[in-house]
């Protein structure tokens, strides 16, 4: 019985250590294995890995574009920086909310906050005014975006679970409009 307990008891401790040094992201994946280990365990369907880990990804970028984007309601210099970074709020805003749903209807564990790297990156955004910041956030816009398209291809290619991989087909379209956009309003800055 004391075996049986301390098998029950020390995964949980071991993550309860661990959460403490991990940002919001690496605690939803450890969540999200420590879920995916309980439920194989108990021979329940799992959603995988690979799956999981994109929808994490997704909700952090998806909080970290609407935080940008906000900024730059406050800081942009130029009207085009404006209105492209009101399309990303209501964009990405519309695209968290269906990573959310998803993440619910597959039990998976979403960040509750921006992962430290890009809490650093608007923190960094937020020290610039003017022509500088629309240059940077322009910048960080077309980089952000050919990331989340090659993460989004990858999920399509990649995930297992049908649901995942036909949510990352569907908000494809929308990502590659961005940044066609993203790239025309940065080269109306120059």
């Amino acid at each position: 019985m004391k075996n049986k307990f301390l098998w029950l008891v020390l995964p949980l401790i071991v993550i309860a250590c661990n959460n403490e040094a991990k940002d919001s992201t690496e605690k939803a994946d450890s969540a999200n294995t420590a879920n995916r280990d309980s439920a194989i365990n108990e021979n329940k369907t799992v959603i995988d890995e690979g799956s999981s880990s994109f929808l994490v990804k997704a909700a952090d970028g998806g909080m970290t574009e609407v935080q940008l984007a906000q900024l730059a309601q406050q800081k942009a210099a130029s009207q085009r920086v404006k209105d492209f970074s009101s399309m990303m709020i209501h964009d990405h805003s519309d695209a968290n909310d269906k990573v959310k749903a998803l993440a619910s209807q597959k039990n998976v564990v979403l960040p509750t906050s921006i992962s430290d790297d890009n809490q650093k990156a608007i923190d960094n955004m937020n020290k610039k005014t003017g022509k500088e910041f629309d240059k940077a956030f322009m910048n960080k816009m077309v980089d952000d975006h050919q990331s989340t398209i090659d993460l989004f291809q990858k999920a399509i290619n990649d995930a297992k679970d049908p649901d995942v991989s036909s949510f990352a087909d569907k908000t494809l379209m929308t990502l590659r409009m961005h940044l066609d956009s993203a790239k025309a309003v940065r080269n109306s800055l120059k």
